[in-house]
């Protein structure tokens, strides 16, 4: 595409997907609740699924004539199909007395005798009343599901989140303001100036992992820069998230003018190739700018993070974002945000654990399908222990989850050697005599069952030495990631949502899965290091220093130098990765 001096325009596209990350188990859940709104070719692939589903039951009633019983049968399948909504096999869970009362209906849910009654069910201030609890069960009950102290949030923090909510009613979609500012979007002449309603679309594809932390990351910066926050509709977020944002929507209208899908490093459009190209001119703006934030972008591209083109695109009304990181990091050594944000959050390293519990709330499915697992299995343990196991190795260009022996033992030597498990007592001699009564859940989260099982196994062929019991629970394994699966996706959160209630955590080292937990939980992980060449690293694992996640693909350029260097020493609250060296992560000096 030719590029001029004052013209701007977008590029056509479809749909493409690029999509998760892991999950997966025994449960049902064959169809999921659409977005509302979705757009022709969902109608299309709607209609043409309907058509099956009523060939089907066509063909099951010719088969009643026939035989009644299979009749029956085959009329129950297609229900069960159909209706259940389970992302687990919760239907033969266990029952406990107390546990008649569903979290479905209008009756408290009590997890057990002893329930914690006085739950702080707004978070401290983060979230407020007047939304509908009963089309959000997870909004308001989080709280009582995790047992850690929380961090409690400034009063700025929440003074400047209903400064926020109060701009995206204002401007949202379906106001005059963002109607004028769509039409907008496809004009050729350059823009003087931002108006009171400006934006910022984030392009929805990464896994599951990976998108709670770029949604933190894109609100984070809506925040900072006065925009509202507007998120891509088709990427399954209305079915598994719930509208964070009272009286309007965040997801972005199905008429939105842009074909947004196809930008990528080498659009005209992007911020870095119109700096490389000196289309840039002055103090007139185009009507909206790309940023390519992913792992894959240039030198160019990663000039969002200097203080001069923030200034730049200060000035730019729309600006569309796609990026798979937790850029936060990047933001804290930005000279003009620096001050709001040690107002925003006085313990620094509390962004993603503050704004991931405001922004993030499963939808009723996913969350129903987590604490009912978590009620039957983990509530009554005297302590949780949450191990997530990421497997990183490869053959050829295929990833393997296992059978790996020298991960078991590194599981082992880290839970064990760290005494979030007890040892196992190999001989009668070494097993514990006596009553103890004390029970410890290991909830594991793996795509390989192998794991689990070896660890339940060795547990349950021998007393511990102290006379623990250690029960060992894995909510699914589907032993290989899925792609483009929505039913994979919404287990995968139910686990990260399952995990976060853990009361301690052990995590893989690189893995965002992990990151999400932690940070919602507010614990501080023991991080297993990535092993080389099949043998355990010692230590096999350490405290991560904060409990917020790792920019992964940070830049190293110095802006104000105009030189490469190394940016994990410019603040000290800003750190080099435990687990990536070259990561950058958000640390709180109280706590160096």
């Amino acid at each position: 595409m030719e590029k001029q001096p004052g013209s701007w325009r977008g590029s056509n596209a479809g749909h493409e997907e690029r999509l998760p990350l892991r999950s997966g188990g025994a449960g049902g859940l064959e169809t999921e609740t659409r977005a509302p709104h979705a757009d022709a070719a969902d109608q299309q692939q709607e209609a043409g699924r309907g058509r099956h589903r009523r060939n089907c039951v066509r063909a099951a009633l010719v088969l009643c004539l026939l035989t009644l019983p299979a009749c029956m049968l085959v009329v129950w399948n297609l229900r069960a199909g159909s209706s259940s909504r389970m992302l687990f096999d919760v239907g033969n869970l266990p029952k406990h007395d107390g546990d008649d009362q569903d979290i479905r209906d209008d009756m408290a849910d009590e997890l057990s005798p002893s329930a914690q009654i006085d739950y702080d069910r707004l978070l401290g201030g983060l979230l407020i009343e007047g939304f509908d609890e009963r089309s959000c069960r997870s909004r308001y009950q989080f709280a009582r599901y995790h047992r850690n102290a929380a961090r409690v949030p400034s009063p700025y923090l929440i003074e400047r989140l209903r400064r926020q909510e109060a701009l995206q009613k204002k401007c949202g979609p379906g106001t005059k303001s963002y109607n004028n500012a769509a039409k907008q979007l496809m004009s050729t002449q350059s823009i003087n100036g931002t108006s009171d309603c400006n934006y910022l679309f984030l392009i929805i594809h990464a896994g599951m992992g990976n998108r709670m932390l770029e949604i933190t990351s894109a609100f984070l910066y809506a925040l900072l820069t006065g925009r509202v926050l507007l998120v891509d509709r088709y990427k399954q977020i209305a079915s598994t998230f719930c509208e964070p944002f009272p009286g309007t929507s965040w997801l972005i209208p199905s008429d939105f003018p842009l074909c947004y899908n196809e930008f990528n490093e080498h659009s005209p459009e992007s911020y870095g190739n119109m700096v490389q190209d000196n289309v840039i001119r002055g103090n007139t703006y185009p009507p909206f700018v790309y940023l390519h934030l992913d792992g894959d972008y240039a030198f160019h591209d990663k000039l969002f993070y200097c203080q001069d083109d923030q200034q730049f695109l200060q000035g730019v009304p729309w600006l569309i974002m796609r990026t798979d990181m937790y850029f936060v990091p990047s933001l804290f050594l930005i000279p003009s945000f620096q001050d709001e944000l040690s107002k925003l959050f006085p313990e620094k390293d509390t962004v993603f654990h503050h704004l991931g519990r405001y922004l993030l709330h499963p939808t009723n499915d996913i969350w129903y399908s987590a604490t009912t697992y978590y009620r039957a299995y983990l509530a009554r343990a005297d302590k949780v222990v949450g191990i997530q196991i990421r497997i990183f190795e490869k053959t050829g260009i295929f990833q393997r989850n296992g059978p790996f022996p020298h991960v078991l033992q590194q599981i082992l030597s880290c839970a064990q050697g760290e005494k979030l498990l007890p040892q196992i007592g190999v001989t009668t001699h070494e097993a514990a005599a006596g009553n103890n009564s004390r029970t410890v859940a290991v909830l594991a989260t793996s795509l390989s069952s192998w794991y689990g099982d070896q660890i339940r196994e060795r547990y349950g062929e021998h007393r511990t030495v102290d006379g623990t019991t250690v029960k060992v629970y894995q909510p699914s394994h589907e032993e290989y990631q899925k792609k483009k699966n929505r039913k994979h996706d919404m287990k995968a959160l139910a686990e990260i949502y399952l995990l976060s209630m853990s009361d301690v955590l052990i995590t893989s080292g690189f893995s965002t899965f992990g990151y999400v937990a932690q940070g919602l939980a507010g614990l501080t992980p023991w991080i297993m290091y990535r092993p080389e060449n099949h043998v355990v690293p010692e230590p096999p694992c350490g405290r991560a220093m904060s409990i917020e996640p790792c920019f992964h693909q940070a830049p190293y350029y110095d802006c104000k130098a105009k030189r490469d260097a190394d940016l994990g020493k410019v603040v000290p609250y800003v750190r080099h990765c435990e687990d990536v060296s070259w990561g950058l992560k958000i640390v709180n000096e109280t706590r160096l």
